[in-house]
């Protein structure tokens, strides 16, 4: 059997993607999840990427789990698998970079858990999206009961967990689970352009995500004291040069950042 995720540099400039490849719909295992926590780590070292795109390729996001040792699987294993899925959301959702997840078809379970630790996730049409966990008498593993609340507030998130109800692309961008729908053969390029814009910014995005996902876990006077440190940096760095000589030249948004 191949590689099962892959690590794809110059998607396009500055941009890499991380896909996932095991037909039919991505299943998820356990080697998969410590496999993408290895290439998150590569990635977050790598000064040449700027933003990821996170797919499954052009037919199934990922379905979930591989639920195949679940009839036998003890406590213990279930406790290493969760620690595993929750060590690859949490590798992902710490990139440095802006991280885009391309959704086609399903994203469910596990693989929705991991969608949810990007920045951004845009769908085909054709997609369904949901926490199922119940269905089969578990619960998520992987950061569901928590990262779904976050997105779309909590009466929502109990309703999916709770009753396993999958939400189609319209329901979840109505929920702000999504940020865009596009027709299924164009969600990757949609995905690599988005990508390609935020790869092109300052330096400062960096700085502003690193704030934004530590200070969600931070009372609020905490988390205003990283921005303040954060907004500090900005102004060590070369982009913040560049973007304020070029507002005083040629007005906002025309500067060309380096990234540095």
């Amino acid at each position: 059997m191949g590689k099962l995720v892959h690590l794809e540099r110059d998607t396009a400039p500055g941009v890499a993607t991380i896909r996932f490849d095991r037909p039919k719909v991505n299943a998820i295992t356990a080697a998969m999840t410590v496999t993408l926590a290895e290439i998150c780590a590569e990635v977050a070292a790598a000064d040449d990427i700027r933003a990821v795109v996170f797919t499954g390729g052009e037919r199934h996001f990922a379905a979930g789990m591989d639920i195949g040792d679940f009839e036998t699987m003890d406590r213990a294993g279930a406790h290493d698998l969760a620690t595993k899925l929750n060590g690859a959301a949490l590798a992902l959702e710490n990139l440095p970079q802006i991280t885009i997840s391309a959704i086609n078809g399903f994203a469910l379970g596990g693989g929705l858990e991991l969608a949810m630790a990007t920045d951004f996730r845009i769908a085909a049409t054709n997609s369904q999206l949901g926490q199922p966990e119940i269905l089969l008498g578990i619960m998520p593993g992987g950061g569901g009961s928590q990262r779904l609340s976050r997105l779309v507030g909590i009466t929502l998130a109990k309703e999916l967990i709770y009753g396993g109800r999958n939400l189609t692309a319209e329901e979840a961008l109505a929920a702000n689970l999504i940020s865009s729908i596009h027709e299924p053969d164009d969600v990757q390029a949609a995905a690599i352009e988005l990508a390609a814009g935020y790869a092109a910014g300052p330096a400062s995005l960096r700085l502003a995500k690193q704030v934004m996902v530590a200070g969600m876990h931070l009372p609020l006077d905490e988390a205003v004291r990283l921005e303040i440190e954060a907004f500090a940096d900005c102004f060590e760095t070369d982009d913040r040069r560049l973007g304020v000589a070029s507002f005083h030249e040629s007005g906002p948004g025309k500067a060309s950042f380096t990234g540095n």
